[in-house]
């Protein structure tokens, strides 16, 4: 398969969950906070997590800044690291799986965005990872 099009089905898909994260968390905020309370988190934070969610799927798909999209991939890292955490902490099984899935969707795309973008970064891309261990 070309990579182009696993570089777009990954991002494609990582972006749809971010996309559907962000609106679910933006129209049922109530219940999104009593999910969060389960976790121990405030409730402020989830409308704010709605916001950043989708913002960070439009900023990888449309790649205005470089810079700022390798930014939106490190906190979809970190913020899917921290989801899997939260779901081990309190040992809810059911809800890790997504994270795993995000994860493994977050690192295909951001391996493979500089064989399928015209602009390229600087640290996304398989060719640096083994440039950094040599």
């Amino acid at each position: 398969m070309n990579i182009k099009w696993v570089y777009w089905i990954a991002t494609g898909l990582l972006a749809l969950m971010y996309v559907a994260g962000g609106v679910f968390y933006l129209s049922s905020i109530s219940v999104v906070q009593g999910m969060f309370a389960n976790f121990g988190y405030p409730a402020y934070i989830v409308p704010v997590l709605g916001v950043v969610k989708l913002a960070a799927a439009a900023t990888i798909l449309s790649r205005i800044s470089v810079a700022l999209s390798d930014l939106a991939y490190a906190g979809m890292f970190f913020h899917l690291i921290l989801a899997a955490g939260a779901h081990i902490g309190i040992a809810d099984w059911a809800g890790l799986p997504p994270s795993l899935i995000g994860l493994v969707l977050l690192a295909v795309s951001f391996l493979t965005q500089n064989r399928a973008r015209r602009k390229q970064s600087p640290h996304g891309s398989l060719d640096a990872l083994r440039g950094a261990s040599a």
